[in-house]
């Protein structure tokens, strides 16, 4: 994935430099919140599908504020989750209510919400302030699901899959999208756009399900196992109770829905989670909506960014934190 690496290393000055930008002008009592967690690094995967979308299709304007656009939003909702979450680290360092308290962090992600839309606004093409506010409806919707959903051991797959669509597929798209619309090449373009990130999307979240049940902590930056004993009912641990004995089965319900399990119980599921081959159960499902992707990428023209985004689907697949 050397050629990710290169664009990088190119455009995360940029990006970083507009966001750094954006931040400083906030108010001061939500300034320390926003810089705090923008600074925290992140893969910045979002403004860049933005602005690889636009350039594969010919964009003359300026990409930088609608990509950016898309990480301030993603920003916002971790600032929200880590609230909703009582998580108390993000991404190796103090999660921002932790540091900063719970107002001013709340607020922050309002600012961070509201400073996105006016950015895509300025550009003045109601037709991506339309999707980029659909992307909004549908993540946050997703999200109230997941929390609907926490503990509820009979959820189905479907309604998973529902969830994970919501809180972070649509972003995937809507900057895939947005990137489309940018460089107006019309409705079949932001078509194939949809396609490649709402399904990218997709993939991401899978991966990122099935790695909790396998990774160590000091990989993932959280508890392994984090998801489980959080009550949430992803992929590999829904697979993973249709897979046991009835009475086995309800034992582990019970503990779920009781909350039992601490940090060494959660670990023997998450391993079994693991041994049980659902984690890569999970992944196999990743590749499904990868290709679903790639097959999406048909209709761009060829080019440096067109092969730069079949590139990120390998690098989503192949993740390992």
């Amino acid at each position: 994935m050397n050629s990710i690496a290169r664009y990088l290393q190119d455009e995360l000055p940029r990006i970083n430099a507009f966001l750094d930008a954006q931040a400083a002008g906030l108010d001061p009592v939500v300034r320390p919140a926003a810089q705090h967690v923008l600074g925290a690094g992140g893969k910045r995967l979002r403004p860049l599908l933005a602005l690889v979308t636009a350039r594969a299709l010919g964009c003359t304007a300026d990409p930088y504020p609608m990509a950016c656009s898309l990480e301030l939003l993603h920003s916002a909702t971790l600032l929200h989750d880590d609230i909703l979450d009582a998580a108390v680290m993000r991404r190796g360092r103090a999660a921002a209510h932790v540091e900063f308290g719970r107002t001013e962090t709340i607020l922050a992600g309002d600012a961070l919400l509201a400073l996105a839309n006016k950015l895509v606004a300025d550009y003045g093409i109601p037709r991506m302030n339309a999707v980029l506010s659909e992307a909004i409806l549908r993540t946050v919707t997703g999200e109230i699901m997941e929390i609907a959903s926490v503990r509820d051991t009979a959820m189905s797959q479907e309604r998973y899959y529902e969830i994970i669509t919501g809180k972070t597929a649509y972003l995937f798209q809507g900057a895939c999208e947005c990137g489309a619309i940018l460089s107006g090449r019309g409705e079949a373009a932001e078509r194939a756009a949809h396609d490649y990130g709402l399904n990218l999307g997709i993939a991401f979240q899978l991966v990122d399900d099935a790695l909790d049940y396998v990774s160590p902590s000091e990989v993932m930056g959280k508890p392994s196992g984090g998801d489980l004993r959080e009550g949430k009912m992803t992929l590999p641990l829904i697979l993973h109770l249709r897979s046991l004995a009835p009475q086995a089965r309800q034992e582990l319900e019970a503990r779920i829905a009781k909350d039992e399990l601490d940090a060494g119980a959660a670990r023997g599921v998450a391993d079994a989670v693991a041994a049980s081959g659902c984690a890569e159960a999970t992944r196999e499902a990743a590749r499904v909506y990868a290709a679903r992707a790639a097959q999406a990428l048909d209709a761009f023209p060829g080019g440096q960014e067109r092969d730069l985004m079949a590139d990120i689907l390998e690098l989503v697949l192949s993740r390992n934190k």
